[in-house]
């Protein structure tokens, strides 16, 4: 009997107009655009800075462009996953508004959080649904609006994280194409060097952590710089090894884009050609799982029917892993 898979069958993404580039950082915190640039490799971000909207008007533009690209109704898609840490209220899911929003009534809706890896922790969740013949359309959004927990009197932090987000339809596929294999991992005692200090249930918002600035990003930079190097090298690895992929054989690299250094670092490790790996932070900055779909995004003009495709992330958590697919889709169904 013939196997089945899960297969993106199509991708969309979509980023605020609105450019906040070095050059305007450099006016409100104590940095240059060459400090930014040759720390992170970011040149500019976009910012959602419109009144009233959030991290569900992100994922609803990125899914009204799939849903339109791919001739999908609606009321065809059966299961939405929403990966944010961003998202528009602590209940109900973004995932559900983003749902009513685009008018789809016939699916079950939640959000994962994972931080960076959230889009391949919620991608392999829905696989699982696919694959199990329980659903036949589920939409896999990955978007945050980081502009709304990033404190702008840290330069630490705000040169690093923009806004944006994308989607992909995931759908069964009985042949060669789709995904073949993942490894996701989780590791809580991360959590001291990358979190969000007040906001949640042991530390809830006050008058105080309003004023100490407690509902922002707050990161430790070189313990997560190291370990995002090793575990994406470890798991990225584990996925080659497991499925006879060599770098003749594999043909991109889509890796999470946090930092340029940390992109680069992983592919010389693995010894893969850095001409093979997706890289947009130039231009968007850290989308936390946002990041993954957009490459996809932009990537997809290049990527060919049959390609050996990794996506591999690392995250707040600590969070990490790797997806391996072959591409499903032709250039004449884009």
């Amino acid at each position: 009997m013939t196997r089945r898979y899960s297969a993106i069958t199509g991708v969309s993404g979509w980023v605020p107009e609105t450019v906040l580039t070095n050059t305007e950082l450099e006016k409100m915190v104590d940095t240059t655009d060459a400090w930014i640039v040759q720390r992170t490799g970011i040149f500019e971000r976009r910012v959602l800075d419109e009144p009233g909207l959030g991290t569900s008007d992100i994922g609803a533009a990125a899914v009204k462009g799939l849903l339109k690209k791919t001739n999908t109704n609606p009321d065809q898609i059966d299961l939405m996953i929403c990966a944010t840490v961003t998202g528009d209220m602590h209940f109900p899911d973004t995932a559900n508004i983003i749902c009513d929003k685009i008018g789809i009534r016939n699916a079950f809706a939640f959000d994962i959080n994972a931080a960076c890896s959230g889009f391949l922790y919620a991608l392999i969740a829905a696989s699982k649904f696919i694959e199990s013949g329980s659903h036949s359309k589920a939409v896999v959004v990955g978007a945050d609006k980081m502009s709304s927990i990033i404190d702008y009197t840290d330069s630490a932090t705000c040169v690093i994280f923009g806004d944006g987000g994308g989607a992909v339809l995931l759908e069964p596929h009985f042949g060669p194409y789709g995904i073949r294999d993942s490894s996701l991992h989780s590791d809580g005692a991360g959590r001291q060097h990358l979190h969000m200090k007040a906001g949640g249930s042991v530390k809830p918002a006050s008058i105080e952590t309003v004023t100490n600035r407690e509902h922002f990003v707050y990161q430790e930079g070189k313990p997560v710089f190291k370990a995002a190097i090793k575990c994406m090298v470890d798991v990225i690895q584990e996925v080659i090894d497991r499925n006879d992929l060599d770098s003749g054989s594999l043909h991109w690299l889509i890796p999470h884009q946090a930092n340029i250094r940390i992109i680069e670092a992983v592919a010389d490790r693995i010894q893969f050609p850095i001409d093979r790996v997706a890289i947009n932070i130039q231009r968007y900055g850290n989308t936390t799982a946002g990041s993954i779909p957009l490459c996809l995004w932009e990537w997809e003009p290049l990527l060919e029917i049959g390609d050996n495709v990794i996506l591999a992330a690392f995250g707040g958590g600590f969070t990490w892993g790797a997806v391996y697919l072959r591409w499903a889709i032709s250039p004449n169904d884009m």
